[in-house]
């Protein structure tokens, strides 16, 4: 009778997506695809791999390229961490790595935006180290076939998984038992509706066996969203536009979008230029009365994974820019309307954006 691992590489054979990481023990490139892939679909990632890996084919290319341009290929793609995590370990490779990169897993977990998964999946698919990858798919697929009922999302849970994706692990093929059991779980042990007739696995499946496929995996946290209202004021004039570059802890660090008021909720249109913190605003960056509203857009709802903004963008023709000292205390850059699309925004701004080019 084959073990749980065997029939998981069995699978892997026949059923496998060729795809273009597989096709290499690099690293660098290895590295590259789990970044792109973390919160993202294959589907989605694959073009982003490809333009990075041409853009920048080693860690030196990466490393010793600009932050703007960095976040600029990587837009559309969310969760914009990654990209600066991502370029800052390639400066700390090139730098004080001497460009080699890191061998093993203890090594590879000390890169920035690096975790157990990401460092397991590199240190055994290119180094052959056995360690074991526990992914969301590897939650799943585990939950399932032995019926563990330890929320995945408690401290409990990721030890009980971790020490039991170890004790399956083929040790001496530990890269392609990684594959298989990720690419089992992304295309056969699926959320929804899983194949479980014609599954490998269904002779020792607990959740097939007990008709439970969706109570598996079990989670013991809601993720909950809070609602943000953004007014983008567009300030236009002479065919001009002022971007603003986002800077501290909050969401699309170093992207750049408009000058913004953020209110605790929406604030109806006849009334929204009474407001007190919109007149302040407007004070601070000394326009009074030398404005006209050309344009107000309708409300834009935009959903990210803790958060759902609620954007609104009034195009604002000004008599005159504000002045070089305001624009630099405000992260202000006032550029040509024709430039904007060199700017790497979010894709909520780049929506807008598309919208009115068209």
């Amino acid at each position: 009778m084959k073990t749980f691992s065997e029939k998981i590489i069995f699978w892997y054979d026949k059923n496998k997506r060729d795809l273009p990481w597989r096709n290499t023990k690099n690293p660098y490139l290895i590295w590259l695809s789990e970044i792109i892939l973390q919160q993202t679909r294959v589907e989605q990632g694959m073009d982003y791999y490809l333009r990075f890996a041409k853009e920048f084919p080693t860690v030196k290319k990466l490393a010793e390229a600009s932050e703007d341009k960095v976040l600029k290929l990587w837009q559309g793609l969310g969760y914009y961490s990654r990209a600066r995590n991502l370029h800052a370990s390639a400066k700390f490779i090139h730098e004080k790595c001497k460009g080699k990169f890191p061998e093993t897993y203890s090594e590879i977990l000390q890169l920035k935006g690096v975790g157990d998964y990401t460092a397991s999946a590199i240190s055994s698919f290119a180094f052959g180290e056995a360690q074991p990858v526990v992914d969301g798919n590897v939650f799943r697929v585990l939950a399932r076939v032995f019926g563990i009922k330890t929320a995945i999302d408690s401290g409990a849970g990721k030890k009980v998984f971790r020490e039991t994706a170890f004790q399956l692990l083929d040790k001496k093929n530990p890269g392609k038992y990684n594959q298989a059991i990720m690419e089992f779980g992304s295309q056969q042990c699926k959320p929804q509706n899983p194949d479980c007739k014609n599954c490998v696995l269904n002779t020792m499946c607990f959740a097939y066996e007990n008709n439970a496929q969706q109570q598996f995996p079990v989670k013991e946290k809601n993720t909950k969203q809070r609602n943000r209202y953004f007014n983008y004021f567009v300030f236009t004039h002479a065919e001009k536009i002022i971007f603003r570059k986002r800077s501290g802890k909050d969401i699309w660090k170093n992207l750049y979008d408009f000058p913004l008021l953020e209110t605790d909720t929406e604030i109806a249109e006849k009334i929204f230029f009474e407001n007190k913190a919109l007149k302040n605003y407007f004070s601070e960056l000394r326009i009074s009365s030398n404005y006209s509203v050309e344009k107000v857009s309708s409300t834009h709802k935009h959903i990210l994974s803790h958060q759902k903004i609620h954007a609104r963008f009034w195009k604002i023709n000004l008599k005159k820019m504000p002045s070089e000292t305001i624009l630099k205390k405000n992260n202000f850059s006032c550029i040509p309307k024709k430039k904007s699309s060199q700017f790497a925004v979010p894709r909520l701004i780049d929506i807008y954006l598309k919208e009115e080019k068209n």
